[in-house]
């Protein structure tokens, strides 16, 4: 599986927002986060880095 989990970076901690993120979308003040199951989480958000190799999304406020 390729999808990964999206985390926010609050005060320099990881606070997992979303398992499984099969696609992200851009959207005029964030970004709309979905997964493999369907569901769907819209955040006021920037990618801030991403690490393939481990599955992660790192998005800041």
């Amino acid at each position: 599986m390729c999808e990964a989990n999206a985390y926010i970076i609050r005060d320099g901690e990881e606070e997992l927002v979303m398992e499984a993120v099969d696609k992200i979308e851009p959207e005029d003040d964030g970004l709309r986060l979905v997964n493999v199951f369907g569901d769907q989480k819209f955040l006021h958000a920037r990618i801030d880095a991403l690490s393939l190799v481990n599955h992660k999304i790192f998005l800041k406020e």
